[in-house]
């Protein structure tokens, strides 16, 4: 939660900023602001984070910004080598909610399964009732903008896969409200909160109190499309 609250924070920090110098959208303009956040939301990380974790932020906390800069650039052109760089994406969260804020598109690619809006990875899935329609919708929660899109119920965020016998889900007793929404054929999995039951809970925070359940997927051989805000 502490991070979350860092996270609010940098964004109001950035919407002010802006009246000096206003984002473009295009990463490589924008990252000295982006970088300017770095001590407080490395911080604010590093406070409640695991001990391994406490290691790699400090280390990346001493990073020359060039290096910086070069992290940043690699998870924003969505290489497949930086796809699970948690702390590129702590640092980005700002600046795209910034930019969703003020209507400004990020210069980035858009591959099905992403963000509609900034091509961000979904980190969280919810099941919602919806008028005039029939049976749960699923929406598909972005972990860089905030954002939320509808998406096929039958399919694979990750790989596209549409068979839906190779899209198992799996439950566990403690968490009524949580599942996990598998695919057999890239191995990938995003956890889903069921809103149809309870409009109470509040997705990314609901997910923080069922890490059972990834720490369960990852010994089954799943791996999570976007860590979650534990960077699980």
């Amino acid at each position: 939660m502490g991070l979350l609250r860092a996270q609010a924070a940098a964004c109001r920090t950035l919407e002010v900023a802006t009246a000096a110098k206003p984002l473009s959208g295009r990463l490589t303009q924008d990252v000295d602001q982006v970088l300017s956040l770095r001590e407080g939301l490395f911080g604010a990380l590093a406070a409640c984070a695991p001990p391994e974790m406490s290691e790699e932020i400090g280390t990346r906390a001493l990073e020359p910004a060039s290096t910086a800069a070069s992290r940043l650039d690699v998870y924003w052109s969505d290489e497949p080598e930086a796809r699970d760089d948690y702390l590129a994406r702590v640092l980005l969260r700002p600046y795209v909610e910034s930019l969703a804020c003020l209507g400004i598109a990020p210069d980035r690619l858009h591959r099905n399964g992403r963000c509609p809006f900034c091509g961000g990875p979904p980190v969280i899935s919810s099941r919602r009732s919806e008028p005039d329609s029939h049976g749960a919708q699923r929406h598909l929660g972005c972990a860089l903008c905030g954002g939320e899109w509808g998406f096929n119920r039958i399919r694979c965020p990750s790989c596209d896969e549409d068979d839906p016998e190779k899209l198992p889900t799996f439950q566990g007793a403690p968490h009524p409200l949580v599942r996990i929404e598998a695919c057999d054929v890239c191995k990938r999995y995003v956890k889903s909160i069921d809103l149809t039951l309870d409009a109470r809970p509040i997705p990314e925070v609901d997910d923080l109190v069922s890490i059972s359940l990834d720490l369960w997927a990852l010994e089954q051989g799943y791996s999570r499309i976007e860590p979650g805000i534990a960077g699980i």
